[in-house]
């Protein structure tokens, strides 16, 4: 049948298992909009308040479930504001497809009202992009767009397309959903070197980041470590991979990883690692890094292979299957010492821990609010964050239970991510969200308040408000002689509850632990959104830390102010 290409990108997307999109509209795009129009009841769309917001939604979404989170944003502008999202999808390997319009064809290259060349502004931040110039590609471009995007390592794609190409008509024949390509399989002497090094090992650390964390290998990784008498650890992106309630997981390494999981790294003398890409707030000084251990690295790209740290065995291609035949051909095995010493790490975690707790006297700290969500969140609950201080409270603290329910910026760091996302993963799984902000990084993107109200997607804000950009502020404390150069926004004179009411949300204000775990009960209950103002200390540091190009060596556990 005949259709404009309007409706054929509609008729794809359906075609691909589409069913949530996000975006604005502009003139660009409003024969795209016009088609979803009179597909509604197939597609729903969620109208941001912004296109950066969509494009985080539509990152949201797909973190929560695995699906390719889709958005769509006009020309010019429009498209720009889609870039901060676009690069922080390509940087935590999310797949998403971003579809723009353009000017006709014969307007391109004269700087035409609301031009902009934005395959070539996205390139470097797209697995792959299209410009498509010609209605008889369109199709097949969308869809080649759904299997890059979910093919090996995951990413975004962006399909530009312009006004005339939407209008034009042409022949469409649905088609299956877009198959992922295939990835090559380890070699048996790969596996066979593998397994030698795991077998020998005898403090074995098994080390999982976003790649593991993606394609939901937590059940076959825990067996594994039982096999092997290993412990767990993690990236900041593979928080959610491992349940808090086994354990052999001692949680996330790093930077601020916790102490146990950072300490085990650096002891161990065997370093599995499954989608991880060891970065530098992983690594911190690469010369110093895991000294004592032979590595493995299992990855989808083979660019990750070497690419921070050398490896002692390096196999690219279909990680599940590379994981799979090292398990089964490896030996089950105890490391008695290893246990002992593992056990020893926790208890030293513990005590450091109790003394950062006993050392603060304030009526609000970020633990006391990490107990209160602990005990008071659905097992099913997503726990989505911005970046700062209170995303590593929280990937310190928040126990998860299920894979796929924290959603969180880590490689680009994007502050303004929080609210979009939250409200992406919201609606793709309908589950009960949790957005835990900070009052800088909630700034940047509030106005999504609108959407949530709008659209009746009940998200729970916890703002954790010390008046001070808090991660900047620690490090002007830390290394910087407490110069405190622009990062305190007490000037600043937002009353967040009247700005919560004011988009149609309730809000509460909070300075105690009873008051706060009040208020995260109602809202819970309410099914509405809500913004919690969590007035804490200003002087609250996350610990432990690795100071920049430091080591474990120099890793700080004590409260500095």
């Amino acid at each position: 049948m005949k259709l404009t290409g309007a409706e054929i990108i509609i008729k794809t997307l359906i075609e691909q298992g589409v069913t949530d999109v996000f975006g604005y509209p502009g003139g660009q795009v409003i024969n795209i909009y016009d088609a979803l129009y009179k597909d509604k009841d197939k597609i729903n769309h969620i109208l941001t308040a912004h296109e950066q917001g969509a494009a985080h939604a539509a990152d949201g979404y797909s973190r929560a479930t695995g699906k390719v989170g889709v958005c769509i944003a006009t020309s010019g502008p429009g498209a720009t504001n889609l870039v901060t999202g676009i690069a922080t999808a390509m940087l935590d390997s999310i797949p998403l497809v971003a579809i723009t319009g353009n000017v006709p064809c014969s307007l391109i290259g004269k700087d035409s009202f609301q031009e902009i060349d934005i395959t070539g502004i996205t390139l470097p931040i797209t697995k792959h992009n299209y410009f498509v110039n010609k209605i008889e590609d369109l199709a097949d471009s969308i869809r080649e767009a759904f299997s890059i995007a979910k093919s090996g390592r995951p990413g975004p794609v962006l399909v530009d397309v312009p006004k005339d190409v939407q209008m034009a008509l042409y022949d469409y024949e649905p088609q299956p959903i877009a198959p992922k390509i295939p990835l090559p399989l380890a070699t048996a002497s790969e596996i066979e070197r593998a397994v030698a090094l795991v077998n020998e090992a005898k403090r074995p650390y098994i080390y999982i980041g976003g790649g593991a964390a993606g394609l939901g290998m937590g059940k076959e990784i825990m067996d594994f470590a039982d096999k092997i008498d290993a412990c767990i650890g993690c990236t900041f992106m593979g928080l959610s991979a491992i349940p808090d309630g086994c354990d052999r997981f001692l949680g996330m390494q790093g930077m601020h990883g916790n102490y146990a999981s950072s300490m085990a790294q650096n002891e161990a003398d065997l370093i599995i690692g499954i989608g991880v890409r060891f970065s530098d707030r992983a690594t911190g000084n690469v010369a110093k890094y895991a000294k004592k251990s032979k590595i493995i690295q299992l990855d989808p790209d083979f660019s990750e292979i070497n690419k921070n740290v050398n490896v002692d065995c390096g196999i690219v291609g279909d990680v599940e299957y590379s994981f799979k035949e090292i398990a089964k051909a490896c030996a089950s095995k105890k490391n008695d010492e290893w246990t002992q010493r593992i056990s020893a790490l926790k208890a030293e975690e513990e005590k450091f821990e109790k003394e950062i707790a006993d050392a603060s006297n304030a009526s609000l700290s970020p633990r006391m609010v990490f107990d209160v969500i602990n005990a008071s969140k659905p097992k099913d609950t997503v726990i989505v964050t911005d970046v700062g201080q209170h995303q590593m409270w929280t990937a310190q603290y928040v126990k998860f239970d299920n894979t796929r329910r924290f959603v969180s910026s880590g490689g680009l760091g994007t502050m303004g991510f929080g609210l979009g996302a939250a409200i992406g993963a919201r609606v793709a799984t309908g589950d009960t969200t949790v957005l835990i902000t900070g009052d800088g990084s909630f700034g940047m993107n509030l106005n999504e308040l609108a959407t949530a109200v709008s659209h009746n997607i009940p998200v729970v804000i916890v703002l954790m408000n010390n008046g001070v950009l808090g991660m900047v502020r620690q490090w002007q404390t830390l290394f910087f002689g407490a110069r405190y150069s622009n990062t305190v926004l007490t000037d600043r004179k937002t009353d967040f509850v009247k700005l919560a009411e004011a988009f149609g949300a309730i809000g509460y204000r909070v300075r105690t632990q009873a008051e706060f775990e009040d208020a995260f009960k109602k809202a819970l209950a309410s099914g509405q959104t809500v913004v919690i103002d969590t007035i804490i200390d200003k002087d609250e540091f996350v610990l432990p830390m690795l100071p920049p190009g430091g080591s474990i060596d120099d890793i700080i556990t004590k409260l500095q102010k």
